[in-house]
């Protein structure tokens, strides 16, 4: 089968040709290219799916829509448009379930047929419409580990681990963990978190309700201390000792702890009446616990349950193991880098302020600074740089760099141009290869005009905005990035700095954005400055990082400002 251009859908590839599906009567419609990602929908499809099919297209179809009768991922091994694509034949199946745009389930029957899509291209078309008699529930029972196939398990236990090891940060661990398992094994989803400070935190609650996992805020947040002596299943777990089925059973007698008395609560308020709780463990030590509990389904955790969620818990803690070590040599380099940013002198007359932004959440630390310092006859020396790369290096590379840039410029008294170029050598005999931008500048009053002499290396232009809000980047003086080996032949600028004016330095990431291009950066960054010219000075770099700074920007931003009396 081939499915030609047309003009009657909604359709979109990406790396591929584009087409458009056809209606076709009644049924829900869509194609997926040779890897399963989704590159066209028609107009009922998007109907029934209750999804636009730009939040479709380029998705993996399986992952975005394809789940089990009780809502859980389904693995790929029974996934039949996959079966369809392997093995390059129709298949039919009826009783399957589609998750909808607002998270509820819809049973279909489905038809797969392989197909041409565009030019040379393999895919699948995909047809469904709604079934109105699924396959019945056997009772409230859910799947299990004891009844789950072998196959279907071991397909959980790689999901879980794939999955979990695809983030380094915390919060979106826990979240994934909840995923794989609520509401295919599981109710209730809880995890206990032990802190870097020796405490329990209580990091989610989340309940499936109505084909949507609702987290409980009222039951998260801080734990009490897990007592050694403690004989409670979840304060035996916290210590790593073994996993128990429980049940609101297990906390009727006299309570040994506050964290005893609190799972009691836990039990109540949730109506649990049975569970399996296992240690999470991480390479060196225990980093919390995850409790699985069923209140709608009347089936309890058996022992074959508890193992499978058992294996879960390992591979989660190995997961979570990972983000907190990354986020604590995060931590230690973006410290580093902080202490490595100097105070700003006082020079009389100028207004001068900074800021250090490190990267979003799951970014490196970055090579970005500031600098600035007095020089003989009253001059300023004005730095900004940023040393190619995003971890301790980089950072480590930036501290040498500032260093040796601050030495040469108090030794002699020389143009920025001949400054930077002794610093280009320098930074070529470094041990660890490294390449960096950087702009130095020369704040002078000769006479009562303030004037600006600079260098550039790579570095994007500084910005002056004047009294009235004209803008102009001072692009002269531009040349060659540090480290390249090259020895170019750099050039001084100079420019006159207006009474009121605003000079304004700052790293790419404030106007760097995967969405847009650096022009668009640089006439944001422009349009925004030239509104903040009046504000009160201490209030304009703030201001600039939270309107100019693109939301999708994943670097660090350094950021140095100085303002002209008059």
């Amino acid at each position: 089968m081939n499915v030609p251009a047309g003009d009657a859908g909604r359709s979109s590839a990406e790396g591929g040709s584009s087409f458009r599906l056809r209606d076709l009567s009644d049924a829900g419609t869509y194609v997926v290219d040779d890897a399963g990602r989704i590159v066209g929908v028609n107009p009922r499809a998007e109907q029934m799916l209750d999804r636009a099919a730009s939040t479709l297209l380029g998705l993996d179809a399986h992952d975005m829509l394809h789940r089990g009768k009780y809502g859980e991922p389904l693995p790929r091994s029974r996934c039949v448009m996959r079966q369809a694509l392997i093995a390059g034949e129709t298949r039919q199946s009826h009783h399957e379930w589609v998750e909808r745009g607002d998270g509820s389930l819809m049973a279909v029957s489905l038809m797969v047929t392989p197909c041409r899509i565009g030019e040379g291209g393999e895919g699948a078309l995909v047809l469904f419409h709604e079934d109105s008699s699924p396959a019945p529930v056997e009772g409230e029972r859910g799947p299990s580990a004891s009844s789950m196939p072998e196959l279907d398990r071991l397909a959980l236990l790689a999901e879980t681990t794939a999955t979990l090891t695809s983030s380094l940060d915390v919060d979106e661990t826990v979240r994934q963990l909840i995923r794989l398992v609520v509401p295919l094994l599981a109710d209730w989803a809880v995890v206990d978190l032990l802190t870097e400070e020796g405490g329990v935190s209580r990091a989610a609650v989340v309940h499936y309700e109505n084909g949507v996992r609702v987290h409980r805020r009222n039951l998260e947040g801080p734990m009490p201390p897990v007592p050694q002596e403690s004989s409670m299943p979840l304060s035996r777990a916290l210590r790593g000792v073994t996993p128990a089925l429980v049940g609101p059973q297990d906390y009727q007698g006299p309570p040994d702890s506050d964290i005893a008395v609190a799972q009691r609560e836990l039990f109540e308020e949730t109506g649990m009446h049975s569970a399996s709780i296992a240690p999470i463990r991480g390479v060196r030590e225990v980093v919390g616990a995850l409790t699985l509990g069923r209140s709608e389904r009347s089936s309890a955790f058996t022992p074959a349950d508890l193992l499978l969620v058992e294996d879960i818990a390992r591979r989660a803690g190995l997961a979570l193991d990972n983000a907190r070590l990354y986020e604590r040599q995060r931590r230690v380099a973006e410290t580093m880098q902080r202490h490595l940013l100097p105070t700003l002198p006082r020079v009389p007359g100028l207004q001068m302020s900074a800021r250090y932004l490190p990267a979003p959440d799951a970014s490196q630390v970055g090579g970005d600074w500031y600098d600035a310092f007095i020089l003989s006859g009253g001059v300023t020396g004005l730095v900004i740089g940023d040393v190619v790369g995003h971890d301790l290096d980089a950072a480590a590379g930036m501290a040498q760099v500032c260093n040796m840039l601050r030495a040469y410029a108090g030794e002699v008294e020389e143009p920025p141009s001949m400054i930077v170029n002794r610093l280009d050598e320098a930074v070529v005999r470094m041990a660890e290869t490294t390449m960096a931008t950087v702009i130095f500048a020369r704040v002078e009053q000769p006479d009562d005009t303030w004037r600006l002499r600079w260098t550039n290396a790579g570095h994007p232009p500084p910005l002056l905005v004047e009294r009235d809000g004209r803008t102009r980047f001072l692009e002269d003086g531009s040349g060659l990035l540090l480290g390249t080996g090259l020895s170019p032949v750099r050039e001084d600028a100079a420019a006159e700095l207006p009474p009121g004016s605003l000079l304004l330095l700052y790293t790419d990431g404030l106007i760097e954005s995967p969405g847009h291009s650096l022009d668009d950066g640089l006439a944001r960054l422009a349009r925004y400055a030239a509104s903040l010219v009046d504000r009160p000075f201490s209030a304009i770099c703030d201001a600039l990082l939270t309107g100019v700074r693109p939301s999708d920007n994943d670097d660090d931003v350094a950021m140095l400002a100085l303002r002209i009396p008059g």
